[in-house]
């Protein structure tokens, strides 16, 4: 048995639907974020080092030779050749329509590039972004807008400095699946203050709001943070191994089978991760994760919380 035999992958979804295998390349379009620049805030969130989620962050190139970079190390790892451009450091719809397009239309003008994802926050996009994703999506491209939500709790939103709050998520989620756009939305578990229950009803009220593609993310600390301060002074304990792999289950579990599951767990680099030190092991991760599933399988999932929209609560 595989992980994909258990969650509906993104992976697996795309095989499906364009028959041969098809693979993100994650980009850095040199964005910043408006709760770092001033604009709502500056710093950032309390466990933002985007170098921990963007490798090439510290040296960006062209979107078409990240592209080809990309594309040499994927063809030979896996033999794909279509691939989705992830633009996915910071906020890639802050900026003026303009360069938006010419940037998504520079990673589109590549053969091999038969779509887009889109990482950015609920609270930076507008109505125009939303029509020209609308658009590439009406011209037969493969679009998914990437919402980094982390938490449906506004007092967890405010001690981690996100800058905006659930009602900004629901509106951009609402507005963009009027137009028929595909969303994921990021969740991490492990957030300072909030407990297993938390993730759950997190996740509960993004199923019942709607959505199509899903994201966790292990919370974990990395240099040059605020989070980091935090655990250094001891108020703050990341999660175990065995912790995040019961939660991130559970959560599986409940979602519906046409969710589309991007990633199930995250890492960072060894140069810049301070805890949890399980967190540079993902394949340690995904194997466990496939093992408490299949043990899971064993027995009903309970499924009429997600169907009822009962036991939702949150900021």
């Amino acid at each position: 048995m595989a992980l994909s035999d258990y969650v509906n992958t993104l992976g697996r979804d795309l095989l499906r639907r364009h028959g041969e295998r098809v693979h993100k390349l994650s980009l850095h379009a040199g964005f910043t974020c408006p709760n770092r620049d001033g604009s709502k805030g500056i710093g950032g969130c309390s466990f933002c080092n985007n170098a921990s989620f963007a490798p090439m962050a510290r040296e960006r190139a062209a979107v078409r030779e990240q592209i080809a970079s990309g594309r040499r190390v994927i063809r030979r790892r896996t033999g794909a050749r279509k691939y989705i451009a992830y633009f996915q450091a910071y906020t890639n719809t802050y900026g003026e329509l303009e360069r938006l397009k010419a940037l998504y239309d520079e990673a589109l003008a590549e053969p091999d590039v038969i779509g887009l994802a889109i990482g950015t926050r609920p609270d930076c996009v507008p109505d125009a972004v939303l029509d020209l994703l609308a658009d590439y999506r009406d011209q037969g491209h493969e679009v998914w807008l990437e919402l980094g939500l982390q938490s449906a709790f506004d007092t967890t939103l405010e001690r981690v400095n996100r800058g905006h709050g659930w009602a900004e998520y629901a509106a951009t989620l609402r507005a963009a699946r009027s137009r028929g756009l595909a969303v994921c939305t990021h969740l991490i578990i492990g957030l300072p203050g909030e407990a297993r229950w938390h993730a759950r009803q997190s996740l509960l009220r993004v199923l019942a709001l709607g959505v199509d593609g899903l994201k966790l993310h292990p919370l974990h600390v990395v240099k040059g943070t605020r989070l980091a301060n935090e655990w250094r002074r001891g108020e703050y304990r990341p999660l175990t191994q065995a912790e995040y792999v019961d939660i991130a289950a559970d959560l599986i579990r409940v979602t519906p089978p046409e969710v589309v599951y991007h990633r199930v767990t995250a890492t960072a680099a060894t140069r810049i991760l301070l805890a949890p030190d399980w967190c540079a092991r993902k394949w340690r991760v995904l194997n466990a994760i496939e093992a408490a599933l299949a043990d899971r399988c064993r027995v009903p999932a309970i499924s009429d919380e997600v169907e009822h929209g009962t036991g939702l609560s949150g900021g």
